[in-house]
């Protein structure tokens, strides 16, 4: 079990949302948004903040991913965006030329490398001189918080202890990210902790629906289908409101600039 991303049926299941204000605000803090001209996503998945980063002034953005079919969906998640362009490539290598970008974004990408030098590496690479490198991600204390009413993630490990397993060893310890992108060069690493707007429901039908979509969550694809219907009727029971659910994902980012 586990989410395929080669899988020709999950080419929208990264296109379902907008990157929300939280998001767009955080950012804007780290990084003169106004001075950048060439923006990079690796790891874009259906364009969600390729779309965000133009839509903040950024004159042209590249998104990059390993998966044809998410690249499919992000295409025509951005047909509108003319100055938004795909292209297939990985954290490793993504075939763009050297010192080409100012900012260059990861966003929930990380906990898929298991080699950070190398990725960290081809980031400085086609980044340009004092260009911005955001990386955001999860630390295992970031997944681990317990779920409330805006927290839905922490409900999938308080029910599932088999995906805490999963879901510490994957995600990188902040000392380590932050050790690595300065072994290959980076300067100047700042960390901040966010909680970031996923979504927000009408009602709870809305957030079981989408749960059971496993829309933009790569861990419920290690649960069967019995277990995402025990899951969700879990979180039905447990949140305490009706109406208006705002669902908060807790990130940590880490900025650098080469």
């Amino acid at each position: 079990m586990g989410i395929d991303f080669h899988n020709k049926e999950i080419r929208d299941s990264y296109t379902s949302r907008n990157a929300h204000n939280s998001w767009i605000e955080a950012i804007s803090k780290l990084v003169p948004i106004k001075d950048i001209s060439k923006a990079l996503d690796i790891g874009c998945g259906g364009g969600i903040y390729c779309k965000a980063l133009s839509d903040m002034g950024v004159d042209s953005v590249t998104g990059i991913d390993f998966s044809e079919p998410i690249l499919e969906g992000a295409r025509e998640n951005c047909k509108e965006y003319k100055n938004v362009f795909f292209k297939k490539g990985n954290a490793y290598e993504t075939g763009l030329d050297n010192n080409s970008f100012d900012l260059l974004l990861e966003r929930a990408l990380i906990h898929h490398i298991e080699d950070l030098h190398a990725c960290f590496k081809e980031a400085y690479r086609v980044l340009e001189d004092n260009g911005f490198y955001i990386i955001q991600d999860r630390t295992p204390e970031d997944c681990l918080l317990e779920g409330t009413n805006s927290n839905i993630r922490g409900y999938f490990f308080e029910l599932f202890p088999k995906l805490v397993e999963k879901e510490t060893k994957r995600r990188h310890d902040s000392q380590l990210v932050i050790e690595k992108l300065k072994e290959v060069g980076f300067k100047e690493v700042t960390e901040l902790k966010i909680w970031e707007t996923r979504k927000v429901y009408e009602n709870k039908e809305q957030l079981v629906n989408d749960l059971k979509e496993r829309a933009g969550r790569s861990i419920l694809h290690d649960l069967d289908n019995n277990e995402l219907d025990k899951l969700t009727n879990h979180i039905n029971q447990s949140i305490s409101i009706e109406t208006n659910i705002v669902e908060k994902d807790r990130w940590t980012i880490w900025m650098a600039i080469k």
